[in-house]
C-alpha cells in the first residue's frame, strides 16, 4: 500500500504547524512534490521510496525540459524538506537528497538606475508636488515615498507600511521593521526629512478638514484590506512618473530604486558590511550581488593612486 499521499499531508502539516510557513508556500511544496511522485510513479517509484538516482534523473528531465536552474533548485529545495521529513519521523533510515547537487545558475546582477536617472526621478516628483492644484496630497506622497525609498534602500513593503509615528520623531533616523520582525536604524537625507514633514502637514490639514475624521495609524493611509498603499499601486504610480521624467517605466521599480541606493552608496566607498546593515541582509552573501560596484571602484582607485599608474599616465 502507497501511503505516499498520507506522508505528503503530513509534511505539509508539519511545515504550516511547526515552521509557520506561508500558504503560498505550502501550495508550492505540494505542487512540486506532486510533480516529482508523478514522474516516480511513471517508473513505478514509490515517492517514499525513491533512491538519490530516481531524484537525480527527476532533475536532470527538468534540465532536459528547459527549466531553468532557479526552477530546478525549488523542486530541490522541496524534496530536501521532504525527504529531511521523512527521515526524523523515522519513516526513513536515509536521505536520499543529501549527495544531490544544487543546479548552477549564474546569478543576474540587480537592475539599477545610475545617479543621473535617479535625480531626474526626483525632480520631477519636486517639481509635481510643488503644484497646489487638487490632487497635490498624493503628488506630496510621491515625493516622500521617493525620497524615503532613495535615502534608506528600504523593501517595498517596509516603506508602504511604515507607522504614522514617523511623523511626530525629530531627528535623522528612521527605525524599520524588517523581514522576521528585525528592526534597524537607517538615516534619512536632509531631502527626504523636508519631504516627509511636507507630506505630513497636508495630510493633518486635510483630515482636519473631515468632519469625523479616521485617525489611521499609518503614514501612507488607503482604502485597501490593509489600512495602507498597496505597493502595485505605488509601483504602477512611479512607472507614470518615471515616463513623466522621460525615462524607460520598464526599467524602473521600488525593487530598482533599492539597488540603485546599495549601488549609489558602494560606489562612493560605502563599506559592503555598512549596505548589508541598511538593506537588511542577514547574510552577507545576498548584498554581495554588487561586488561588481567594488570591483569598479576598486579599478578606478588603482588606476587613479597607484604610482606607476601613474607613471604609466604621464608617458602617454
Amino acid at each position: 500500500m502507497d501511503l505516499s499521499r498520507v506522508h505528503v499531508e503530513s509534511f505539509l502539516e508539519m511545515m504550516s504547524a511547526e515552521r509557520g510557513a506561508a500558504a503560498n508556500t505550502l501550495q508550492s511544496y505540494e505542487r512540486d512534490l506532486d510533480d516529482i511522485s508523478a514522474f516516480l510513479n511513471s517508473r513505478s517509484i514509490r515517492l517514499t521510496e525513491a533512491a538519490s538516482t530516481d531524484l537525480a534523473a527527476y532533475l536532470a528531465s527538468l534540465a532536459r525540459q528547459g527549466f531553468k536552474p532557479s526552477s530546478q533548485a525549488r523542486r530541490l529545495a522541496a524534496m530536501r524538506q521532504f525527504y529531511k521529513f521523512l527521515y526524523a519521523e523515522g519513516l526513513r533510515t536515509d536521505d536520499p537528497t543529501g549527495v544531490l547537487d544544487a543546479p548552477k545558475k549564474g546569478r543576474a546582477l540587480p537592475k539599477t538606475m545610475g545617479v543621473e536617472e535617479v535625480g531626474r526621478l526626483l525632480s520631477q516628483a519636486q517639481t509635481e508636488a510643488n503644484d497646489p492644484a487638487p490632487g497635490q496630497l498624493q503628488r506630496l506622497r510621491m515625493l516622500a515615498l521617493l525620497e524615503l525609498l532613495y535615502a534608506t534602500g528600504m523593501r517595498v513593503s517596509e516603506l508602504v507600511s511604515l507607522p504614522a509615528r514617523v511623523l511626530d520623531q525629530e531627528g535623522r533616523f528612521l527605525m524599520i521593521r524588517g523581514k522576521g520582525n528585525k528592526e534597524r536604524l537607517v538615516p534619512l537625507s536632509h531631502s527626504a526629512i523636508a519631504a516627509l514633514k511636507s507630506y505630513g502637514r497636508l495630510l493633518a490639514a486635510e483630515n482636519a478638514a473631515v468632519k469625523e475624521p479616521q485617525q489611521s495609524p499609518w503614514l501612507f493611509p488607503a482604502a485597501s484590506k490593509e489600512g495602507y498603499l498597496p505597493r502595485q499601486v505605488f509601483a504602477r504610480d512611479l512607472k507614470n512618473l518615471a515616463i513623466r521624467a522621460g525615462l524607460t517605466p520598464s526599467l524602473i521599480s521600488p525593487h530598482v530604486m533599492r539597488h540603485a541606493f546599495a549601488s549609489h552608496l558602494l560606489a562612493n566607498g560605502a563599506d559592503l558590511r555598512v549596505v548589508q546593515e541598511l538593506l537588511g541582509h542577514s547574510d552577507i552573501s545576498t548584498t554581495q550581488i554588487y561586488t561588481h560596484v567594488l570591483e569598479e571602484r576598486l579599478q578606478q582607485l588603482v588606476q587613479t593612486h597607484h604610482p606607476l599608474a601613474k607613471q604609466a599616465k604621464k608617458h602617454e
